[in-house]
């Protein structure tokens, strides 16, 4: 597992100014990470946070880029929204295809949290609305606006 590390925007800002209200702010950290998935898949994942908090106490705590923070990034997945005033955000989306994850009619969040906790793990909620997301991966590929890891293997094949 990677080291959670502070992060700057392109303009090299590790303090980002909430636009909404100029006393708020955040960080952005990330980790490269190992992910198993319930099915056994391992693969490399990086994750990214937001430390949130008054701008002044995100200047005290005094972190530049490539500051390294003791703890991990998670990955937690709700039935219920982590914005109330924007449940649409933060809505778990299977890959390119646009389409929501669900557990029958109900949507399924995802967001990421940094935590100084080496004991905390994922959360993850598995959907089951696969049959919607197949046919709907195969009618964009069909239509060419999708295009499958397989096919970019065989492209490359040729």
């Amino acid at each position: 597992m990677g080291k959670v590390r502070v992060v700057g925007d392109d303009k090299g800002n590790v303090i980002n100014i909430s636009q909404n209200n100029p006393e708020y702010g955040y960080i952005r950290v990330e980790q490269e990470t190992i992910q198993v998935d319930e099915r056994g898949w391992l693969k490399f994942v990086k994750r990214s946070a937001l430390l949130k908090g008054k701008v002044e106490d995100l200047e005290k705590a005094e972190y530049s880029i490539n500051t390294v923070l003791p703890g991990k990034i998670i990955v937690i997945e709700s039935l219920t929204p982590f914005n109330a005033q924007n449940p649409e955000k933060n809505m778990k989306i299977a890959g390119p295809t646009g389409v929501v994850c669900r557990i029958d009619d109900q949507p399924i969040y995802r967001d990421t949290f940094y935590t100084p906790n080496l004991n905390a793990c994922d959360e993850f909620i598995s959907h089951n609305n696969s049959d919607e997301i197949k046919d709907i991966m195969h009618a964009q590929t069909a239509l060419g606006i999708l295009t499958t890891k397989q096919d970019r293997v065989q492209d490359l094949n040729l």
